[in-house]
């Protein structure tokens, strides 16, 4: 058996012994052609085992390749995706969060104000952008971008990527509930098209605050909640050891949030997930993105406002 690698989850591990074969035959000077060949079989059986692997996830899996430590952050899908990214700092009350980028961008053409979350890889720059978990200024930074795209009538396409917003006393101090409240509020009747797409996790208020939005989709294997696995178990059971219980509980994943009408679209994954193959994830982003463009292009800001409305008092279901 390969030596346990942190980059590959505990139901990916049998992935990487083979990985590893098709690693050492091709880095190998003295590899013969029967090697070589060897090859071949190898990625057959690499990519049966993914198919067999992703054919049968259960929620607490998808939860934990949502928080991937190689998924595409929003820093990748910028650099890869877009031009013309000119970065917008600071909310000119209190500082600069790094937890969240906002910046002018191009895609295709088409002009854009890009927000979204931002987590760090290695310790150093994960505590330099807060784990991805915004504070106060983090979110009024987002929203005056968001009143600058109003201003110039460009649309707003935010990326959701946060274990939820930060809890700690300094935010608390500086009106962290105010300001994610604020944000609903503004993003509910703001005079630009606004799309958001989920590439990560999706947690608590802290998605929400940039998540009010005319076309809300998520990545395959994303998921969207009002608390964390962990944090649900906790409260429930006084075991965050069972967050697998509570995932399923909780219907954080695409496709039964799709179900439940509360997203609008998933947006497919290449095989393996979007760890796996970064350029064929960026491809089907890219696409999806356009075409949600121009689905809100077609529609009036009049009726884009209008059915905003409708869509967030459509949101619950009950029964009597």
């Amino acid at each position: 058996m390969s030596e346990y690698n942190p980059n590959y989850l505990d139901f990916e591990q049998p992935l990487l012994e083979i990985e590893n074969k098709i690693t050492t035959i091709e880095t190998s000077a003295n590899a013969s052609q029967k090697d070589i060949k060897k090859i071949e079989s190898l990625k057959i059986d690499l990519d049966k085992n993914i198919s067999k692997i992703f054919s049968s996830l259960s929620d607490w899996q998808i939860s934990q390749i949502a928080r991937h430590p190689l998924r595409p952050y929003t820093l990748d899908y910028i650099r890869d995706m877009f031009t013309d990214f000119v970065e917008i700092h600071g909310d000119r009350m209190f500082g600069d969060d790094k937890a969240i980028i906002c910046g002018f961008a191009t895609l295709e053409n088409e002009s854009f104000m890009l927000i979204g979350h931002q987590k760090g890889r290695d310790s150093k720059e994960k505590v330099y952008r807060n784990f991805g978990m915004p504070k106060p200024e983090g979110y009024r930074k987002a929203l005056r971008a968001m009143k600058l795209a109003e201003k110039f009538q460009i649309p707003i396409l935010t990326f959701i990527d946060t274990p939820g917003a930060y809890p700690g006393i300094d935010a608390e101090s500086r009106n962290q509930s105010i300001a994610i409240a604020d944000n609903l509020y503004q993003m509910s009747k703001i005079n630009t098209p606004i799309i958001s797409v989920v590439i990560g996790e999706g947690g608590s208020g802290g998605a929400l605050a940039i998540g009010v939005a005319d076309r809300l989709a998520m990545l395959q294997y994303s998921i969207y909640s009002v608390i964390s696995p962990e944090g649900c178990a906790s409260i429930l059971w006084k075991d965050a050891s069972k967050a697998n219980i509570a995932a399923e509980e909780l219907s954080i994943t695409s496709g039964k949030l799709l179900g439940h009408k509360l997203i609008d679209r998933i947006i497919p994954e290449p095989h393996g997930a979007a760890h796996r193959n970064y350029a064929a994830m960026y491809s089907s982003l890219k696409s999806n993105i356009l075409d949600m463009l121009q689905e809100v292009n077609n529609t009036s800001h009049s009726e884009l406002l209008k059915n905003r409305y409708a869509k967030l008092m459509s949101y619950g279901q009950f029964e009597s």
